[in-house]
């Protein structure tokens, strides 16, 4: 069985989906700043698709949001003027993998001569975390207070009975819990992220999703199938970043 047919199949198949480690991720870009860039001026573009993954607002070529009607939000008020690159995939669950991000590095000292740790560290010292981190597949525009609440907790299906530990935005049916830290998206977006999850995992042999992640994912893949919009971006990020997304590539082709 030839490569590509190995690659496919290990997006299909979930007893050995894990183990297919043979997609190349990101190799080109190393800087988050230049990604969100890219994003703002070469990935949405067209006023059709310039809508936030998890709540659908519309935002101009500016990054200037329109708040869907009965958006509310508590929390990060100040955020929601201006949508953020967020990390479907989030930085601090693959970062710490890295021993940058858990220890330390000897390039990780300040100019008051303070070591220090985390995403800093990682991004100063690992070549290989920089790349992880601006992989355009993995970002997505989103409502900044939405972001924020997200963290970095994992996206699940949550029991249906209100929770006071439950944190809504109106409308938009993004729900946090605040207690056990989990994240249930809108149902726009779940195919998304969970093609995004499984591209991730077979590009990056440092990235691991749990069973009870990766059994969720095949199942929102199957369930939530691919889009026009979803097959356009991934041609975009392809021509500007260079590597195929197989798990894309094979959901594409009659698109």
């Amino acid at each position: 069985m030839d490569r590509t047919k190995i690659i496919l199949l290990s997006a299909l198949l979930l007893p050995t989906f894990a183990q297919a480690q043979t997609n190349e991720g990101n190799t080109t870009n190393q800087s988050f700043s230049k990604a969100k860039k890219i994003m703002q001026k070469q990935i949405y573009t067209n006023t059709v698709d310039m809508k936030t993954i998890y709540c659908g607002a519309d935002f101009n070529a500016d990054k200037y949001i329109t708040l869907p009607a009965g958006f509310t939000t508590d929390v990060y008020k100040k955020r929601v003027k201006r949508w953020e690159a967020e990390h479907v995939v989030p930085a601090e669950n693959f970062g710490r993998a890295f021993s940058e991000w858990r220890d330390g590095a000897k390039v990780c000292v300040d100019s008051k001569g303070k070591a220090f740790k985390g995403r800093k560290c990682a991004e100063k010292a690992n070549k290989e975390y920089r790349l992880m981190q601006s992989d355009l597949y993995n970002l997505y525009p989103a409502i900044g207070a939405v972001n924020a609440a997200r963290q970095n907790y994992n996206y699940v299906m949550l029991p249906k009975t209100a929770s006071k530990n439950y944190r809504s935005f109106g409308s938009c049916n993004m729900i946090i819990d605040k207690k056990d830290r989990d994240a249930q998206p809108p149902e726009r977006a779940r195919g998304e992220i969970a093609r995004t999850y499984m591209y991730f995992e077979s590009a990056y042999p440092k990235y691991k999703m749990s069973r009870q992640q990766r059994q969720l994912m095949t199942v929102w893949d199957k369930q939530y199938p691919v889009s026009k919009w979803e097959c356009e971006r991934a041609e975009k990020i392809q021509k500007i970043q260079g590597n195929v997304n197989p798990i894309l590539a094979n959901r594409c082709r009659n698109i």
